[in-house]
């Protein structure tokens, strides 16, 4: 079993930055695919950043390429979601997750554990 706690969320303006955390527990993260998704109001989840176990290659959706980053402290069995930039789009409900046979990064369904979700507000 699994365990993830995201944290880091809360309500800012338009060009902020924030940084996510999703601490894990139960099982050693550094041995699995780790992603992000949001939801927003009225909307179906969608990905936002993955990162693979060991090669750490990156996968980012259009929509937040450039502004946001994923990274892993595999010693912290954490993995991070820094986003720059931020705009009233990026409003949503923020979600980590593992994807324990790393298939189909951006695909929700492939992911096996879930956190709580940690709330982002943007405001113009």
């Amino acid at each position: 079993q699994v365990q993830l706690v995201e944290s880091g969320g809360g309500s800012v303006q338009a060009g902020d930055s924030l940084r996510l955390s999703c601490a894990a527990s139960g099982r050693t993260m550094s041995n699995y695919a780790m992603g992000w998704f949001r939801q927003a109001p009225g909307k179906e989840r969608e990905f936002v950043a993955a990162i693979r176990r060991s090669s750490g290659i990156v996968y980012y959706a259009d929509s937040v390429k450039g502004r946001f980053t994923i990274s892993r402290d595999n010693a912290k069995n954490t993995v991070y979601l820094q986003m720059n930039s931020l705009k009233p789009d990026d409003t949503a409900v923020y979600y980590c997750a593992v994807n324990l046979e790393g298939r189909r990064m951006v695909v929700a369904d492939e992911y096996d554990y879930w956190g709580q979700g940690t709330q982002v507000t943007v405001s113009s």
